[in-house]
Formats: C-alpha cells, structure tokens, sequence
C-alpha cells in the first residue's frame, strides 16, 4: 500500500495538552489497524516558534520522536534537555514529557506511538 502525501489528513490542534500556541498534525497512518494493533499514531508534528505540546504521562504506551528539522526543548520526564535534527527522543510507559520550540524557525519530527 502507498499513501501519497496529498492523501494524508492533517489537522491543528490548539493548546495540545495544555501546551502553547497550535500544532499541526498530518496523520501518516489512520488508526491503529495500519499498525497491525501495535499502536496508535504516526504522524509528522510541526511546532512553530513559541508553540508547544505540554507535559503528560504515558501509562499504557510509549513514545518516540525522530526529529527532522529545528531545535526543541524536551521535558525528559521532568527534565529539559535540547533536541535538534537527528536526536531520537523516547517515552516509556509510566513516565512523561513535552516539547517546545526553542528557536525561531519550525520545529518538525515524527511521533510514533505504540503499546506497552
């Protein structure tokens, strides 16, 4: 199966998790039947200056963010560190986090959510 880019929903969401300002979502993935059941979403996120998702917990799943493009402040569980291109940031089940763009210019990444 392919699904080509112009196919892909995408919505915005203000305030994510009591976060700042509007984040936009293209779902790659429509629910977890394309993800054999395994999880929940796939999607590409961008976060503009001053925009943010804020602090949650994961109880019954992990997730993953593979950052593409600009530099982000990353609550590990509580403490921040900066993430940019290339970094891999990972949630397990029981712990939190949030995201925040640090710079002027876009932040984007792919967020990946799956079962524990």
């Amino acid at each position: 199966m392919i699904r080509k880019k112009e196919e892909c929903r995408t919505e915005h969401r203000e305030k994510m998790r009591d976060g700042n300002g509007t984040v936009k979502l293209t779902q790659l993935i429509e629910g977890p039947e394309e993800l054999c059941n395994k999880g929940r979403l796939f999607s590409r996120i961008v976060l503009e200056k001053g925009c943010s998702i804020g602090f949650h917990v994961h109880e019954n799943d992990s997730e993953l963010f593979y950052i593409l493009s600009g530099t982000a402040e990353y609550s590990d569980n509580g403490e921040i560190k900066t993430v940019s291109a290339g970094d891999v940031a990972i949630c397990p089940a029981g712990t939190g986090h949030g995201i925040a763009n640090a710079g002027d210019e876009p932040v984007e990444f792919i967020a990946v959510i799956v079962y524990a």
